[in-house]
């Protein structure tokens, strides 16, 4: 009516999931940010490593492996749920999306505490030394990302079991599924840091 171009967008489907939506690229760009914070602490913790003669330092003890190891494991295997919950949210099925996504949180939750009884058999805290300021810093971090994607799906869970899936938690459980995936991603170099690196460093010498 005012001579300005017009774009017709009416054939466009209403919901868009994977690369398609914006919020993906959002996301993509969270992540990006997130992983070059959690790759400079990995370059923190073998810099504090160069200043001392014995990792972990004297009176600190080698961390276990049993605990962390199922836990990783867990993750991973959450991972599954997570990618059924959004072919399900593509498909409409609301009962899939809420089997799923509950499997998904009970597997978290399950490797949440796994992960909390581990740190009670630390005999250090963040200010013991360099070595535990870092690894602290480290967990402290991922559990962030770890809880506030544990957030986001009771949240969904919550909205969908209140009656309400249209388009929006549909999208929604797409974009839970990709933080979840960078979630369980990242802790896999972490986990390696954090509890084999003592291992493979101990007999590392200046």
């Amino acid at each position: 009516m005012n001579g300005r171009p017009a774009l017709d967008v009416s054939g466009l489907p209403p919901i868009a999931f994977k690369a398609r939506p914006t919020l993906f690229w959002a996301a993509i760009g969270i992540v990006m940010i997130e992983s070059t914070m959690f790759g400079l602490l990995i370059a923190t913790y073998f810099y504090v490593r160069l200043s001392m003669d014995s990792w972990p330092p004297p009176g600190i003890s080698f961390p276990g492996l049993v605990l962390p190891t199922v836990e990783l494991g867990l993750l991973i295997l959450s991972c599954i749920p997570a990618y059924f919950a959004t072919e399900a949210a593509i498909r409409n099925d609301v009962r899939a999306v809420r089997r799923n996504l509950l499997l998904n949180i009970s597997l978290a939750g399950i490797a949440l505490v796994l992960r909390i009884i581990e740190w009670r058999s630390f005999n250090f805290d963040w200010t013991a030394s360099a070595y535990g300021s870092v690894v602290w810093i480290i967990l402290g971090l991922h559990t962030v990302d770890f809880v506030g994607a544990m957030l986001i799906t009771l949240v969904l869970l919550a909205i969908i079991y209140a009656g309400r899936f249209g388009d929006k938690q549909r999208g929604g459980v797409d974009f839970d599924s990709l933080t979840w995936y960078f979630a369980v991603a990242i802790w896999v170099p972490l986990y390696v840091v954090v509890y084999l690196m003592p291992y493979a460093l101990q007999s590392w010498r200046l």
